[in-house]
């Protein structure tokens, strides 16, 4: 063995590393196996420093995956064409000069109103990247896809011989700092300045007292003149913003607002009926 001299005191022995190796084999098979499992459990076991850009766990981004792929949301601001789309930051507002920009530039693809289905989900650290309707790029609408009838070949809903671009774009959805494991509803909840999840089968569909003309309007997510406070929730959901006054006849006038400047609709109704639609 070697001699060091401690700091507290004379000279001490320094031991030999082969020392401890040759002593651990000494220990009984069942105790030295005990004390290797606990350093390796405690050395797993150990968290690691979350970062801003740590990826999703794997069984999350299958949860996610499986809620969301192929869900059908409705557009509550207008959406442009391209890859960049519209970015939601990590509070879930929208970054609107880029939104503005990308809109001035590539046009727009997506009005207010128009159902949407999200088409592929793609995971990066910090953000989630979603593709509306396949993202305007594939050629086809969604609905393309399907097909009525009965037997072994069915019918195509629309003409596959279409080439038109789809009405696609992309959202952008950037993660609170340190989520790595972002729940469903968190998700749904960033998303809702974009996207209306909460309007899939409106009931008053199924009432016989709503005019056909205005059933149809409403699977459209359109407003029509004549329609009740209950049928443009059906088809729009609520207003961004209301606006109330009451006129010197007695009669009362509601202003209902969708969408921010420059994309707006403005719904004027008298007494709860539409009376007016202006779209800008």
């Amino acid at each position: 063995m070697a001699i060091s001299r401690g700091f507290w005191g004379p000279a001490t022995r320094r031991r030999d590393p082969e020392a401890n190796v040759k002593d651990a084999r000494c220990l009984p098979e069942g105790f030295r196996i005990s004390i290797e499992l606990l350093l390796g459990v405690a050395l797993l076991g150990s968290p690691a420093p979350l970062g801003a850009n740590q990826k999703i766990d794997s069984y999350d981004q299958l949860l996610l995956v499986q809620a969301l792929a192929h869900d059908v949301a409705v557009a509550k601001v207008p959406l442009p064409w391209g890859k960049q789309g519209i970015h939601i930051m990590a509070n879930g507002q929208i970054d609107q000069a880029r939104a503005t920009k990308q809109l001035r530039e590539k046009g727009e693809s997506v009005k207010p109103g128009m159902p949407v289905e999200i088409t592929d989900i793609k995971f990066r650290p910090g953000r989630i990247f979603l593709a509306l309707n396949g993202g305007g790029k594939s050629g086809q609408h969604w609905y393309n896809h399907l097909q009525i009838g009965m037997g072994p070949f069915p019918s195509p809903v629309v003409s596959q011989q279409q080439s038109t671009p789809s009405n696609g774009s992309y959202i952008t959805l950037n993660l609170p700092p340190n989520d790595k494991k972002p729940t469903v509803g968190e998700v749904e909840k960033l998303l809702s300045q974009a996207l209306d999840f909460s309007r899939h089968a409106p009931t008053v569909l199924y009432s016989p007292a709503v005019p056909p003309k205005f059933k149809e309007a409403i699977k459209k997510h359109q407003v029509e003149i004549g329609m009740d406070r209950d049928e443009v929730l059906s088809a729009k959901g609520a207003p961004d913003r209301k606006i109330r006054k009451d006129d010197p006849d007695g009669s009362e006038e509601e202003d209902w607002i969708y969408g921010q400047p420059p994309h707006v609709l403005f719904v004027i109704m008298m007494d709860g009926t539409v009376t007016k639609v202006h779209q800008y």
